[in-house]
């Protein structure tokens, strides 16, 4: 595997959780559980909660009831640092690059935030970066690349030190239909080349559809729904409420 040793992590789940902001519901007794070496997708309209769920996951939002459980261990009151160094990473839809750095010091100043040596946090980053095909852009200025390229950067961070659950908030926005299918075989390759667990917000329904294992579906802060993509495609309560039509 690329980078570190895995964390031993092997589920990540929440258990009814609710989250409310100033009396109204964010989430609403949610429960869910990822697993290591899959794919989970996490879809639902503007305002169903997700990404308000990946905070909780990764200690950026406390829950007002409810539990975050790492392989079964109560993880209330982690700071989000806690939750990385435990094995949980993220991305935001919002790159959060250093612009002023190149791509490989972007990637670098991750694995030594995290404890590498600078010499083995370089050697870790590009051969990450190698991996998402952007190692010869590693001495290139953030600011200088595409968005796309931007986007995979961010990826790249989130996996140098490797985790035992990579979430990521939306990695295909902008992006297009070219651009989409080789996201889409990255991150397939993900849980094999790496180890971890996968949980993907994405509302292009062709990539989460077709790289997903398993589907939860959130409406309002409320599960509606969670099974197979084609059990998901085919369910009358996510047709009506996130699809917008009738069963």
């Amino acid at each position: 595997m690329i980078g570190s040793a895995t964390p031993e992590a092997a589920q990540l789940a929440v258990e009814e959780l609710s989250v409310h902001f100033e009396g109204l519901a964010a989430l609403a007794e949610v429960t869910l559980a990822v697993n290591r070496h899959e794919v989970f997708g996490l879809i639902g309209p503007n305002g169903a909660g997700k990404t308000t769920l990946v905070n909780c996951l990764t200690g950026f939002q406390r829950p007002t009831r409810g539990r975050v459980l790492l392989s079964g261990k109560d993880t209330a009151g982690w700071r989000p640092d806690y939750f990385r160094r435990a094995g949980v990473a993220r991305t935001f839809q919002a790159g959060r690059l250093f612009k002023d750095m190149t791509v490989l010091e972007n990637v670098e100043v991750t694995a030594t935030g995290l404890g590498l040596s600078r010499r083995a946090a370089a050697d870790v980053a590009i051969k990450v970066l190698n991996w998402i095909e952007l190692g010869d852009k590693a001495h290139l200025l953030a600011s200088a690349l595409a968005y796309t390229d931007q986007r995979r950067v961010s990826i790249a961070r989130a996996l140098v030190i490797t985790p035992a659950f990579l979430l990521l908030d939306e990695p295909a926005a902008g992006m297009s239909d070219a651009e989409c299918e080789h996201l889409m075989a990255l991150i397939q390759s993900i849980p094999q080349t790496f180890g971890c667990g996968v949980l993907l917000i994405e509302h292009n329904m062709r990539v989460v559809m077709t790289i997903s294992n398993r589907i939860h579906v959130l409406d309002g802060g409320r599960t509606i729904a969670e099974d197979t993509p084609d059990k998901i495609q085919r369910h009358e309560g996510v047709l009506a409420a996130y699809l917008g039509m009738e069963g």
